[in-house]
């Protein structure tokens, strides 16, 4: 049920405890944005993923990772946070929903959606009306 999917959703919240010099950043950009995707511009799966949501009309926050400085430490701390390394990283109000396969599966049940209005964001209010 989605009632399960959300509560196991909320173990997967960005620590804020973790002490690691990426987890401020990675904090402030999941909670200023209601749809963060940890992506690398050379990464197919990424592609495809950012192409769900535009083709969704929900507005997103992309963090290169090879195109920003601390790419590679993020990469690591997402790691950490997250149990995996790979990219993308799909961050929805707050929660990773995980990677590529996962925004698929979710956007294909309908539920994709379900999450992102969930969201507390101007620009998602304007999707909607």
């Amino acid at each position: 049920s989605l009632k399960e999917f959300v509560m196991g959703l909320s173990s997967s919240r960005v620590p804020a405890t973790l002490n690691h010099p990426q987890a401020k950043y990675v904090q402030q950009a999941v909670a200023q944005n209601c749809v963060v995707i940890f992506s690398k511009t050379t990464c197919p799966f990424c592609v495809q993923t950012k192409e769900i949501f535009r083709n969704l009309g929900v507005p997103y926050e992309a963090v290169e990772l090879n195109n920003h400085p601390n790419g590679q430490d993020i990469q690591n701390y997402l790691g950490e946070v997250t149990k995996a390394k790979t990219v993308p990283r799909v961050f929805i109000n707050g929660a990773c929903i995980g990677g590529a396969s996962d925004t698929k599966t979710l956007h294909k049940s309908g539920r994709l959606l379900e999450l992102v209005s969930k969201c507390h964001n101007p620009q998602i209010e304007q999707v909607r009306s």
